[in-house]
């Protein structure tokens, strides 16, 4: 095992993104860079099953498009109460995209590193969703479509009156607002908070483990990259439902 000067500098190392600036316009290069890449991948793999759908037997990947829009299709038809032609194609790209973010942590950990440091790059982080800026970038996107819903369904008098007038009624207007205020920011935070922490968390394993003894990784890091799969997949359809819901409780006029 690494000394601990040895392992506490590997364990930064992998950890530090590859960045640009100073302070809050510091850019992450590695985050930007694999999320529009995984982005592409998305994009690419729906464009090209949509355009080589058949009507007879589907192929493999055409099974995999279709109940991925199934899949998410029933998730909108059981979560989401409104009318609305974005939900369902919203659900779909973030599932998909989180996924894939998600995906890249079961890349080995030094491999990325290794092949960076032949192009002379000496930090790199492949995992978007260990990135908390770009965690929150998502989810105050979702953030942003719920405030625009509310105000378009429920008009800017309507959802004014939910901010004040909820849940105790006109006369304790200053503390209903402080409940919605803090009820409303919480959505955010908690969506890019949870979904930052597994998969930091499992990354940081997954480091540990490569410092142990070439004999004794494969050991555990086998059953815990099996475990982590499901860790991907529900974070995902996490991050995914409760973005449905949200909107869904944006859509409600009454």
């Amino acid at each position: 095992m690494a000394s601990e000067g040895g392992a506490t500098g590997y364990i930064v190392h992998h950890l530090t993104p590859l960045s640009v600036g100073e302070g809050f316009w510091t850019l992450h290069l590695d985050t930007l860079f694999f999320s529009m890449v995984l982005g592409g991948v998305f994009i690419w793999f729906f464009k090209s099953q949509a355009e080589k759908a058949t009507a007879g037997v589907p192929n493999m990947t055409q099974n995999i498009a279709e109940m991925l829009v199934e899949f998410v299709d029933g998730q909108v038809k059981d979560s989401f109460h409104g009318k609305s032609k974005l939900i369902a194609p919203l659900g779909l790209t973030i599932f998909c995209w989180v996924f894939l973010w998600n995906l890249m942590d079961l890349i080995p950990v030094d491999l990325m590193s290794l092949i960076a440091s032949l192009m002379g790059i000496e930090y790199l982080r492949v995992v978007p969703s260990t990135d908390l800026n770009a965690t929150f970038a998502l989810s105050i996107s979702v953030f942003i479509l719920i405030i625009f819903y509310s105000i378009k369904i429920k008009g800017v008098f309507g959802f004014a009156k939910e901010l004040t007038c909820t849940p105790f009624g006109p006369f304790l207007m200053p503390f209903n607002l402080l409940l919605k205020v803090v009820e409303e920011i919480a959505k955010p935070i908690s969506l890019g908070l949870r979904l930052f922490g597994n998969l930091y968390a499992g990354e940081l394993i997954f480091i540990l483990i490569a410092l142990l003894p070439p004999l004794i990784q494969p050991a555990l890091s086998f059953p815990w990259a099996i475990f982590h799969i499901l860790i991907i997949v529900l974070q995902a359809f996490i991050f995914m439902v409760l973005t449905i819901v949200y909107l869904s409780m944006a859509h409600e006029d009454h």
